[in-house]
């Protein structure tokens, strides 16, 4: 079974929820895809096993084939080309590696060469096998490095993975193909506003979904109340506690320190499991 843990906030506790689940079960694997800043890894301390780059289709252009007759230019919506008289200049931030423009080109003076966008590592943490992908600083497409995340899916393990905040193209990518989604968010007008946000992309993906309030105790009940409203499940709660922040503050995942709540986070993978077997 695949879950991803999402939120349409940034910060309300994803990886906080992800990781402590991926070590309450046995025989777990752990996809981070927010590969612009994984920080399960600091949790986790895992012994790295591979590491391993990832690359990007992106054209040549030969200069003595090329007539600038402009048809890469007006293929690319991207525009990432651009044809003077005289010269062909090449944008690669702007590429999607479509490879649209080696097909149109009349003369086949295009051709395709590789461009290193990030890096995938897979390790070992305890029994939690763990696999995260780190994009190059500058870059500006994290969905190449997360399918490449996500070939790692092993089938006969429960996998957890850990999605990027928002509702953009990563989070799609990333939720893509799940069984359940975990949403987190917190009782702030900010965690309610994208929470509803991220519930509707859900319903549009058909991934069925449940909710965990983390810093539960704050704000106010307004959260509470849509989720009646909307029917959606609140699965689990996370007190606002001096004493999980103060584990979180050392890199110590608190289900460690604190074993009932790996008891907590078992029950919650339990009734995930019933409502996906439904």
């Amino acid at each position: 079974m695949i879950v991803s843990i999402a939120s349409g906030k940034g910060g309300t506790g994803k990886t906080t929820v992800a990781v402590n689940m991926a070590l309450s079960l046995k025989d777990v694997q752990l996809l981070d895809c927010d590969v612009e800043e994984p920080n399960a890894h600091l949790l986790l301390h895992p012994k790295i096993n591979e590491t391993r780059s990832v690359y990007v289709p992106i054209p040549r252009v030969n200069e003595k084939l090329c007539d600038h007759c402009g048809k890469c230019s007006e293929f690319c919506e991207r525009s990432a080309l651009f044809v003077s008289s005289e010269k062909v200049l090449f944008f690669p931030e702007l590429c999607n590696s479509c490879g649209g423009c080696v097909i149109v080109c009349p003369r086949k003076a295009i051709t395709e060469e590789k461009r290193r966008i990030g890096t995938i590592k897979t390790g070992m943490a305890g029994n939690v096998d763990l696999v995260y992908g780190e994009l190059e600083v500058g870059e500006p497409m994290a969905v190449p490095i997360i399918r490449e995340v996500k070939k790692q899916i092993e089938s006969q393990k429960t996998t957890i993975i850990d999605s990027p905040p928002g509702t953009s193209c990563p989070v799609i990518e990333s939720v893509y193909e799940s069984d359940f989604c975990v949403l987190v968010t917190e009782p702030t007008p900010f965690g309610l506003h994208d929470l509803k946000i991220t519930v509707q992309v859900m319903k549009e993906m058909k991934v069925p979904c449940g909710v965990v309030v983390n810093r539960a105790g704050i704000g106010d009940r307004k959260l509470y109340d849509y989720c009646k409203d909307a029917g959606v499940s609140i699965l689990l709660e996370i007190p606002f506690q001096r004493r999980i922040a103060e584990l979180y503050s050392q890199g110590v995942p608190f289900s460690l320190e604190m074993p009932e709540w790996r008891t907590k986070f078992q029950t919650l993978f339990e009734e995930i499991k019933k409502r996906v077997s439904k």
